[in-house]
């Protein structure tokens, strides 16, 4: 039994839009060990429409739709739906008097628009909306096992609805006999292709899989077990993560929902230490990355941004021939900003960030893309060369120099 998702939304055809919607639902299918092919993006356009449920209806046997069920006249799905199965649209009293107390709720009156949101197939179910006005349903059109289920594009509505009513339908109706969970570990300082080849061994196992992947820098491996139970899954996850943290050692930096920026948290809350930050490039980036972390202050006691060499000369008491001789991207310079700031704000450590982000700036010696970090702690001063692609752009060598600077603390403090 195969489900399939089809997305509804010109403005997502567009890219005005993320379709958050299919990631939410393709990892919730995974959970409830539904396997799942397909996704489909269309616009709202009926005869489109059609032609995508007319595939989807003959590989799949759960539709699940996100989309166009709005009060508009783009607004589509429903009828395009029973116009495809040949049933008519009943207008159902419970909706329209729920639609009706919700805007009575809001302080607002019902534009008679919204009536055509309590039009629904003959013979379908309601899918309750507790938290918008448009519900959805779940329908099973014809006597064979193909069911359907619409959800608003808006994705807390859909989120709700899907965990109150579509999760228990599913597992009562025997959709859900196994659950598919992943370990997502987190990797820096290797590329994909790298990491890839040290693990090369497990990327073929049946059960088990191990999947690489990479964005913004950081490389993934995701650990996949199927299994009837959540706890049965992670136990069979459990020695092949194992065996790969051993393989990769202190590459692998997390997993699942962490962060270079939380791990280096955890780390300092556990030795009584604290951090404070230089930065020039980043301008504030490392951090607000370190701030993004609940409870920071306990470790995190500020930064200093230091932009123009005039700030490093007062702030950060870099030393002036130095700032000349080797100028103000350099190993020396780097060097004393993570002095300086350790010193001015009276931390255990001080980091610091200094470099050409482009796109201007760059030269023959110092390219775009040149990137220092320093790194000062309790009995110890240095500096690393931590150079980043300049085809990527001006964010992309911010971003990766921020993560740079967090993996050379994490890395000392282990």
């Amino acid at each position: 039994m195969v489900a399939e998702i089809i997305c509804v939304g010109t403005e997502l055809l567009l890219g005005d839009i993320l379709n958050s919607n299919a990631q939410f639902l393709g990892q919730q299918l995974a959970q409830l060990g539904i396997p799942h092919y397909y996704q489909t993006v269309v616009g709202d356009n009926p005869e489109r429409l059609k032609q995508v449920i007319q595939i989807a209806s003959q590989r799949s046997q759960l539709l699940l739709f996100t989309g166009g069920l709005g009060p508009t006249p783009d607004d589509l799905t429903v009828e395009t739906i029973a116009s495809f199965f040949g049933a008519p649209l009943e207008e159902r009293t419970e909706i329209l008097a729920d639609i009706q107390r919700k805007f009575a709720q809001r302080g607002r009156v019902m534009s008679p628009n919204n009536r055509k949101q309590a039009l629904i197939p003959s013979g379908a179910e309601i899918l309750p909306n507790p938290v918008g006005s448009a519900p959805g349903i779940i329908w099973q059109p014809r006597q064979d096992k193909l069911t359907l289920m619409t959800f608003p594009g808006v994705p807390a509505e859909m989120k709700a609805m899907w965990q109150e009513t579509a999760i228990p339908y599913l597992q009562a109706h025997q959709w859900s006999q196994a659950t598919i969970c992943s370990r997502t570990l987190r990797f820096w300082g290797i590329a994909e292709s790298a990491l890839a080849e040290k693990v090369s061994a497990y990327l073929n196992l049946p059960n088990p899989t191990v999947a690489p992947y990479a964005n913004h820098g950081e490389a993934k491996l995701r650990i996949s077990a199927r299994a009837d139970t959540e706890e049965l899954a992670y136990q069979m996850i459990a020695p092949v993560e194992q065996q790969i943290r051993e393989i990769t050692g202190l590459d692998c930096y997390g997993q699942d929902e962490d962060s270079l920026a939380s791990v280096v948290g955890q780390l300092l809350r556990q030795r009584g230490e604290t951090l404070s930050v230089a930065e020039s490039c980043t301008g504030g980036g490392l951090g607000q990355f370190l701030t993004t972390i609940p409870g920071s202050s306990e470790y995190f006691q500020g930064g200093i941004i230091a932009y123009a060499n005039s700030v490093k000369l007062k702030l950060l008491r870099v030393n002036s021939e130095d700032l000349n001789q080797w100028g103000a991207v350099s190993p020396q310079v780097a060097e004393q900003m993570a002095i300086g700031v350790q010193l001015s704000l009276q931390t255990t450590w001080g980091l610091s960030i200094t470099g050409v982000a482009g796109p201007q700036g760059g030269t023959d010696h110092k390219p775009v893309g040149t990137v220092y970090i320093g790194l000062a702690g309790p009995d110890t001063a240095t500096s690393f060369a931590c150079p980043c692609s300049s085809s990527r752009g001006r964010e992309w060598i911010r971003r990766v120099s921020t993560c740079n600077a967090l993996d050379v603390l994490r890395r000392k403090l282990l």
